[in-house]
């Protein structure tokens, strides 16, 4: 294949796609067609893995009774946060939405499989946690998949791994890496929400150092 130059509107819609990205938390309820689903997750077979060792394992979070164990955890673990806050900063930290799980027809939970054999450990005898990124890349992927499409996807990480691994009867060397909702967002925007609301502001440049 020869090297692929792409166009100056591809370039500005790819930057559009990259500032469109962020983390959604409030969904409509409208189910997702299947098809467009599996286009999104076909995103994970493209991305790059340490050794070609592909690691990531998915759980789609479906029955009744694992939605509302996944639900569960993330209370506590929110309550329990919250907690950690005080005065101005807790009050703000109550109203926050920080999970679509009552709302996204999709949930899925990734993994890392540590254990896995395929790419016979290249890359990964000095850095395992080379596993984990690949699959951290292939989630990336997977959610500019998702935005492309005009669905968004929530990374809820105030939970317990251990109790999600147990609940969902994970194999014991595959590790949480993400629980994620997916489903098409009430609104569309190119700021985060945490900034919307004064949480934190985003930096205005990347600071680079030299050695």
């Amino acid at each position: 294949m020869r090297n692929q130059t792409f166009t100056d509107d591809f370039r500005t819609q790819f930057e559009l796609l990259l500032r469109l990205r962020r983390d959604v938390r409030r969904f409509r309820t409208d189910a997702i067609d299947e098809a467009v689903l599996a286009r999104c997750l076909d995103a994970f077979r493209l991305a790059p893995s340490v050794g070609l060792s592909e690691p990531w394992r998915v759980i789609r979070v479906e029955s009744d009774a694992a939605r509302a164990a996944a639900l569960k955890n993330f209370q506590t673990a929110n309550t329990e946060a919250l907690a950690g806050y005080s005065g101005d900063k807790a009050q703000l930290y109550s109203r926050l939405k920080l999970s679509g799980m009552q709302e996204a027809p999709v949930q899925l939970a990734v993994f890392c499989d540590d254990s896995t054999d395929k790419g016979m450990g290249l890359g990964a005898g000095t850095m395992p946690e080379m596993r984990r990124y690949s699959v951290v890349s292939a989630i990336t992927l997977f959610w500019l998949a998702l935005r492309a499409e005009g669905l968004g996807l929530g990374w809820v990480s105030i939970l317990d791994p251990e109790q999600m691994m147990r609940d969902l009867k994970a194999p014991e060397d595959w590790r949480l890496i993400g629980y994620f909702c997916v489903g098409w967002p009430e609104r569309v925007s190119d700021t985060p929400e945490l900034e919307q609301v004064g949480w934190e502001n985003r930096a205005d440049g990347l600071k680079i150092e030299t050695r």
